[in-house]
């Protein structure tokens, strides 16, 4: 089917040029300035349309982020070191996310409250662990990590604290900033402990 000699887009392909269109007007407008009624102009579609698939600029916000993200996937190869897998993990993240998605983050806020939700919940739509889990496993298979010390909340600290880091300056995470996540606080804590020697 085709209106006005274009073909109509459906499904997968319309989703993906509203979310190009929302990336486009973040960009330059920021996202004070992102309204559902412009991003269905400039993806040549109608309102009513993203509204049945995101109910609230946050909501559409969110999908346009999670979309680029995906595109720019990080994946870490079998380095042999827990340590070395995950500074280039850190780096590559900290390369990724530049001031603009800083300052997106920061944006929301205030609808975020309005909504009832927060930033942990744009993380588990926006972020793909899997790289992460697949290093620690590796890890923990090498025996350079000792599973039973591998709770919840030591598992996230890595990426935590890098997000608040950059939250915090909106600068890229330093070599130093690394090393000290790193060394200083997380491996500390999920390193095997050395059985005592024999009396």
């Amino acid at each position: 089917m085709t209106v006005r000699g274009q073909t109509r887009r459906r499904g997968a392909a319309l989703e993906e040029a509203i979310l190009d269109a929302a990336w486009a007007e973040l960009a330059e407008r920021g996202y004070g300035g992102l309204t559902l009624e412009s991003v269905a102009r400039r993806a040549g579609t109608s309102r009513p349309v993203l509204s049945r698939r995101w109910p609230s600029r946050t909501a559409l916000a969110t999908a346009a982020l999670a979309q680029q993200f995906a595109r720019e996937n990080i994946v870490i190869p079998d380095l042999g070191s827990l340590r070395d897998e995950l500074c280039l993990l850190l780096r590559r993240m900290s390369d990724r996310s530049g001031s603009r998605d800083l300052q997106l983050f920061y944006d929301m806020q205030k609808d975020l409250v309005a909504e009832r939700s927060s930033f942990a919940t744009i993380r588990e739509q926006v972020v793909d662990g899997r790289q992460f889990h697949a290093v620690l496993e590796r890890a923990i298979e090498r025996g350079e990590i000792d599973p039973a010390r591998l709770t919840p909340r030591i598992a996230s600290l890595p990426l935590d604290l890098a997000r608040h880091e950059m939250m915090m300056t909106f600068q890229p995470l330093s070599d130093d900033t690394i090393r000290e996540i790193l060394d200083d606080i997380f491996l500390p804590l999920v390193r095997p402990v050395e059985a005592p020697p024999h009396a």
